[in-house]
């Protein structure tokens, strides 16, 4: 790797360090990457260099942060040991875990993802880290079953994270492990994915709105 990436990298974070501090009162605006990146002494020219979609990077850079940190405590964790209901459970309690110490910053961030200009990113986002979930319970299919599993274990997520924010952590396990009942079974999979691309896009669109005007979620 070279000096320069060893830089953007180390300035990303730095930023997105920065970012989660103002976020909570400021929003998730282009305001907001601009005042993170003055905090740590960049000029306009070099906030935009590393951040040249300004709050999107800094979104997309938190979630990937909650991934792995998700991963980070999924290490302990023998997924062969489980059975596959029991490791979606344990991912999903894991990545929701993860946002907890963001949380006032996090609220923010799923308004920023809900707006109908950010609904791409949010969906991108969200089965990113589906996929990184998956991979860690050992799936390794290649036909349509891949995505299907990654467009509902997506708007899981999605779905109890808003939970999550509206009724707390207990609430939000509750409302996974019923999602996770409803979909385990392999026929469902099997015949869900049909409807692959649009399944995922109102499964976390849906989560999302419900994050932007906080209603609750069944």
């Amino acid at each position: 790797m070279s000096g320069k990436q060893d830089w953007a990298e180390a300035t990303e974070q730095r930023l997105l360090d920065a970012a989660l501090t103002i976020a909570p009162h400021e929003g998730w605006t282009t305001r907001m990457a601009a005042m993170a990146g003055k905090a740590c002494g960049l000029s306009a020219g070099e906030t935009g260099l590393v951040l040249p979609q300004g709050p999107a990077d800094l979104a997309a850079l938190l979630s990937r942060r909650h991934d792995a940190a998700a991963l980070a405590t999924l290490a302990a964790v023998d997924p062969a040991t489980l059975k596959i209901r029991e490791r979606i459970a344990r991912a999903v309690e894991a990545r929701l875990a993860a946002t907890t110490a963001d949380e006032a910053a996090v609220r923010r961030w799923t308004g920023f993802l809900a707006l109908p200009s950010h609904l791409t990113l949010g969906v991108r986002l969200a089965w990113e880290s589906a996929d990184v979930l998956w991979r860690w319970a050992g799936d390794t299919a290649t036909d349509e079953n891949h995505y299907s599993k990654r467009a509902l274990l997506a708007g899981i997520l999605t779905g109890a994270l808003a939970v999550q924010l509206s009724s707390g952590r207990e609430a939000a396990l509750a409302f996974a492990d019923r999602r996770i009942a409803n979909v385990m079974a392999f026929e469902t999979w099997k015949r869900t994915t049909k409807l692959k691309p649009s399944l995922m896009m109102d499964a976390v669109a849906g989560a999302l709105g419900r994050m932007r005007y906080r209603s609750s979620l069944p």
